[in-house]
C-alpha cells in the first residue's frame, strides 16, 4: 500500500525470510560462517540456537541461496512434534522417495540408497530442519542413527539443526552424550545492539529503494528500545510506522510518530484503552511500562503467526497420513 509512496519497489520490512533481505550483523556473520565451515566438512551436526525472530531461517534460507545442486541436494524441512517413525517418512518425502511398502525398514532402504545413487554422482545430501526444538529426544537420536548412513568410508547425510533456545536444553540432557559428539559447531543468536537495529532498519529501506533520511535519527533508539532489538520485531513495528507515515502523508517520520504507532498497537491487540494507552515521550517513568507492555504485544502478534505455521505443518501431517492409507488400500 505504501510502496509507491515512499517509492519502494517491495515492501522492505515483510515477515517472509529471503536471502535477498539478508542483513549480516556480526552474530549473523559468525552463525553464517559457522554454517558454511560444516558445510565443508561435510559430516556431522550444525546447531544454531536463538529466540524467536532473531534470524536462524533467514540465514538457513542464505545458506540454502549459495549452494550448487551439481555438488549438494539441500532440503528444509519445519518439525512439528515429529515421532521418529513419522520424521523419517517426511525426510524421504522431502527428497520425493517413493517406497512400495510403508514399513520404517522400507523408507529407511530408499534413504540409504537415495544417498548412495548421489554418492555416486559425487553430490551429496544435506538436510536442514528448523524449529528442531519440538522434537522429541527420539526423534533427534534418529536424525544421528542417519548421520551413520556411510558408503566406502564416506557420510552421506548432513544435518544442520535450528531451534530456540529450548533446544540448547535438550542437547545437554544426559542421554544425548552421543549426539553431542557428532556436533562440529554450534551458534547462537541474540537481538540486535542498538547500532545493529539502525544499520539493519537502513539497510531494508535501501534493499527496498527507499531513503534512509525518511526516518529522523533519533527514531533509531526508540525503535530499537520498543522491539529490543528482535528483527522480527522490528520488522513488524516498522511495517506499521511506514504505513501510518502513508496515510498521515508523512515523508519523514519523527519519535512522535513512532510513539504514536505504539499507542495505536497497543490499543488494538492489547485492548488498552484510549485513557491507558502509552504516554509520550516526555513521560519517561510511564515510558517504562509501555516498553513492557508492547513487548508483550509484539510477541502476540508473533506467537500468533508460529501458532498459523505449526496448524499448517499438522495439516500437512495428516495429508500425507491420508495419501498413504489411500495408497495402502490400492494395493
Amino acid at each position: 500500500m505504501y510502496e509507491k509512496y515512499y517509492g519502494f519497489k517491495d515492501r522492505p520490512f515483510q515477515l517472509t525470510p529471503s536471502p535477498n533481505w539478508f542483513y549480516a550483523s556480526k552474530l549473523h556473520k559468525r552463525a553464517l560462517a559457522y554454517l558454511q565451515y560444516g558445510l565443508s566438512q561435510g559430516e556431522g551436526f550444525i546447531v544454531i540456537t536463538g529466540d524467536v525472530g532473531t534470524g536462524k531461517t533467514t540465514i538457513a534460507n542464505q545458506l540454502l541461496s549459495q549452494l550448487s545442486q551439481d555438488e549438494i541436494i539441500a532440503k528444509q524441512i519445519v518439525t512439528s512434534k515429529l515421532e521418529p517413525d513419522d520424521l523419517i517418512r517426511m525426510i524421504a518425502s522431502c527428497f520425493n522417495l517413493v517406497v512400495t511398502e510403508h514399513s520404517k525398514a522400507s523408507y529407511l532402504d530408499a534413504i540409504y540408497n537415495y544417498l548412495k545413487r548421489l554418492h555416486s554422482q559425487h553430490r551429496r545430501a544435506l538436510l536442514l530442519v528448523d524449529e528442531a526444538q519440538n522434537l522429541p529426544l527420539a526423534s533427534i537420536e534418529e536424525l544421528r542413527m542417519l548421520s551413520n548412513f556411510q558408503f566406502n568410508g564416506k557420510p552421506l547425510l548432513q544435518s544442520f539443526l535450528l531451534g530456540q533456545n529450548e533446544l540448547n536444553a535438550i542437547v545437554q540432557a544426559p542421554n544425548m552424550e552421543q549426539f553431542r559428539q557428532r556436533i562440529i559447531a554450534s551458534s547462537n543468536l541474540s537481538a540486535f545492539q542498538l547500532d545493529d537495529t539502525k544499520a539493519y532498519i537502513q539497510y531494508r529501506i535501501n534493499q527496498a529503494g527507499g531513503e534512509t533520511t525518511m526516518l529522523q535519527d533519533d527514531c533509531f533508539a526508540l525503535l530499537h528500545r520498543q522491539s529490543k532489538g528482535v528483527p522480527r520485531k522490528i520488522n513488524t513495528l516498522m511495517d506499521r510506522v511506514l504505513l501510518y507515515g502513508y496515510l498521515e502523508d508523512k515523508q519523514q517520520l519523527t519519535c512522535e510518530d513512532i510513539q504514536l504507532v505504539i499507542e495505536e498497537i497497543n490499543q488494538e491487540i492489547a485492548n488498552v484503552a484510549p485513557e491507558q494507552s502509552l504516554p509520550s515521550i516526555q513521560q519517561p517513568q510511564q515510558a517504562i511500562s509501555s516498553q513492557t507492555t508492547l513487548s508483550s504485544t509484539l510477541n502476540s502478534v508473533i506467537e500468533e503467526k508460529l501458532r498459523l505455521l505449526q496448524e499448517m505443518d499438522e495439516l500437512l501431517k495428516k495429508q500425507h497420513k491420508a495419501l498413504q492409507q489411500r495408497e495402502d488400500k490400492t494395493q
